[in-house]
């Protein structure tokens, strides 16, 4: 294994984050390629969480671009990387919204395969503080194809950041991952939502991120440095787990744990701080930096979004990252 712009060690079976940082704000060395699911978001304000066969009135409803694949996509952008981003869409005004909105933010590179299925969509359930409940549909992001998933990682280069989810199905997943390692691309797996055994992908992947729930899910283990750990003993390389407001924590394959603190704000809506975190965070390590400076830049936008309603609505803007990234 090489040595990637400083931060990526050398190790036998391995391709841990370690090593210095460079000075934030250097020069893009590769490309974030992002292959993710792209939809429609409906978000509601709720006392509570609906009982069974129980109807809830809601209040505040908004509408926006959504999917975990698009939402990184744009934050990786925003953030000033070169983001190239392949998604499925459904036939029908619903897609053809979801179009104009990605063509407005400049992204390096954009495929929208148009399915026959209806664009998919995500209901958000807003709790009083902050945190979320999320039903999504997903017939468009589970009708990519294998062929279409090697399309996307055929052009991957060395210096390259590859983004996936767990909106496709294991096989397209495998297969991106696959071709993606294969060209030496710098791999991260962000597995929600968890709907198929993620176990076999764990080898092909530079780094895992999930959520503490996420990470107990695929474990079995509560404690999340525990979590992390196991994940790692899977096969990942780097495992992070993110602990909302208790910000994050990191293992590699040597068993080091890293904790990084998230700054203090009062949020107001956490949808779409993981999805903001992930964009960042590798359009961090595009432009070469080591891993403690990419994961607390990821943590300052992650608190920006906290504090606005909404993913998509809420994903800071290109100035708004632009002065952290100069901070």
């Amino acid at each position: 294994m090489r040595a990637r712009g400083g931060t990526r060690s050398i190790q036998t079976g391995c391709r841990c984050l370690c090593g210095p940082s460079r000075k934030r704000g250097a020069d893009l060395v590769g490309q974030v390629r992002v292959l993710g699911n792209a939809g429609l978001d409906f978000t509601l304000q709720v006392s509570r969480l609906p009982e069974r066969g129980e109807t809830l009135l809601g209040r505040g409803i908004g509408r926006a671009p959504g999917g975990k694949g698009l939402n990184q996509a744009v934050a990786a952008a925003r953030a000033r990387a070169g983001v190239i981003f392949h998604s499925a869409i459904g036939k029908d005004a619903q897609g053809e919204e979801i179009t104009a909105a990605l063509r407005a933010e400049g992204l390096a590179g954009l495929l929208l395969h148009h399915m026959p299925n209806p664009s998919d969509f995500s209901l958000l359930m807003v709790l009083p503080d902050g945190e979320n409940s999320i039903v999504t549909s997903g017939s468009c992001a589970a009708a990519l194809s294998v062929d279409q998933a090697e399309v996307f990682a055929r052009d991957c280069q060395a210096d390259d950041v590859v983004i996936l989810q767990g909106n496709l199905t294991q096989a397209s997943t495998l297969a991106a991952l696959a071709a993606a390692t294969a060209s030496s691309a710098l791999t991260i797996f962000n597995p929600a939502p968890l709907w198929w055994e993620v176990g076999p992908l764990l080898p092909m992947c530079d780094i895992v991120i999930a959520n503490r729930g996420e990470a107990e899910a695929m474990t079995g283990l509560s404690q999340p440095a525990e979590a992390a750990a196991a994940l790692c003993r899977i096969g990942a390389s780097t495992a992070i787990v993110t602990l909302g407001a208790g910000g994050c924590l990191s293992s590699d394959c040597n068993g080091t744990i890293r904790e990084y603190p998230a700054p203090k704000v009062h949020a107001i809506d956490t949808t779409g701080c993981g999805d903001t975190f992930c964009g960042v965070f590798a359009a961090g390590l595009a432009m070469s930096l080591g891993q403690d400076d990419a994961i607390n830049l990821a943590q300052s936008a992650a608190a920006l979004t906290a504090q606005r309603r909404g993913a998509f609505t809420a994903l800071p803007s290109r100035q708004e990252l632009a002065d952290l990234i100069g901070a």
